[in-house]
């Protein structure tokens, strides 16, 4: 059993290695048609362009291929859809408010419409990218932005009205060692695969497809968290994990620092009087390893000067080190 698990998670590695040099691959190569593109694009464009997927995948209908379908989607005799929006975000599943007081979800013909507009401009981004792939133009990358944003809109339109189905699920769902938070996170990644998967035309409600989808994520998510536990039962312990480093750094640059500080002092590299000196040394206890030094009120009793004046003389004898410190040590 323990040969198997070991087998199972050496793969599971493998697999998520391969994808991550992919996806690595996928952005150099965008990258590089960006580059080629971007001398004529304006910045707006330009990071459009880079986020376009280059395998863009979409939902083909029939309608796609009528005449004037574009201006029936986009143009001015488009239908205005009122996109309700979920804004119910919380941390904890007791905090969802069981009764809403305005609309939260879209009708059938608003919800047919919205995944018309997204799959169509998904249609039209595709066909542009063949295209692009053989011969690159600057005209037709504008184009692809263009519809690049159309896509995104109707695809954040989606994903705002239906946030609420993730928030029903993770209510229902109880996985140990998992926070409501992961669960949302997990939820929302599912919504969105599942609308760029969903088929309006076969008459389904989206709701119905899209809570399938978020449940079984939620499974794969307790099966990966069970896995991950076999492999590491004990929980994280940040004060063990922490590590000294930065702050023995510190502390090193701190002494060095001083023993700087001292030896201009001591050679005198900054010209400082003997008021001067006597403030610096005693305000931060140069002379002695004690980590507190003394007072205003203190030094100036032992100078014989107001707290006012002290502190002036300090400033100037800081100001003179400083100097001194750049000129002899840090260009050095």
């Amino acid at each position: 059993m323990k040969l198997e698990l070991v087998l199972e998670y050496k793969l599971f590695d493998y697999d998520y290695n391969t994808r991550r040099k992919d996806r690595a691959m996928n952005t150099q190569l965008a990258e590089e048609r960006v580059r080629k593109i971007n001398a004529g694009l304006l910045p707006a464009e330009a990071e459009v362009y880079a986020r376009i997927n280059w395998e863009q995948s979409f939902i083909s209908n029939d309608i796609f291929s009528q005449s004037g379908i574009e201006s029936r989607f986009f143009g001015l005799e488009a239908k205005h859809i009122n996109e309700p929006v979920w804004d119910c975000l919380v941390d904890d599943a007791r905090d969802i408010p069981l009764v809403r007081s305005r609309r939260t979800t879209l009708s059938d013909d608003e919800e047919q419409e919205l995944f018309l507009r997204y799959n169509y401009a998904a249609y039209r981004l595709s066909l542009l990218i063949s295209k692009q792939l053989k011969r690159e133009t600057l005209s037709r990358a504008k184009e692809m932005c263009m519809w690049q944003r159309r896509l995104q809109q109707a695809r954040s339109a989606i994903a705002a009205a239906n946030m609420g189905l993730v928030m029903a699920m993770a209510r229902r769902t109880k996985i140990p060692n998992v926070d409501f938070p992961e669960l949302i996170s997990e939820g929302n990644m599912a919504l969105l695969r599942s609308i760029d998967k969903f088929d309006v035309s076969r008459g389904f409600k989206f709701s119905t497809y899209a809570c399938r989808a978020i449940l079984k994520s939620f499974n794969r998510l307790a099966t990966k968290t069970g896995r991950y536990r076999q492999f590491f039962p004990t929980e994280f312990e940040p004060t063990l994990e922490r590590s000294d480093y930065d702050v023995l750094r510190h502390e090193m640059r701190r002494q060095d620092s001083l023993e700087s500080i001292r030896e201009i002092i001591d050679t005198n590299l900054a010209d400082l009087t003997e008021t001067e000196r006597t403030v610096v040394v005693e305000r931060f206890a140069l002379d002695s390893d004690e980590d507190k030094g003394r007072t205003l009120a203190e030094v100036g009793v032992k100078v014989g000067l107001t707290n006012e004046r002290v502190r002036q003389i300090q400033l100037a004898a800081l100001n003179k080190i400083r100097i001194a410190l750049d000129k002899h040590y840090l260009v050095a």
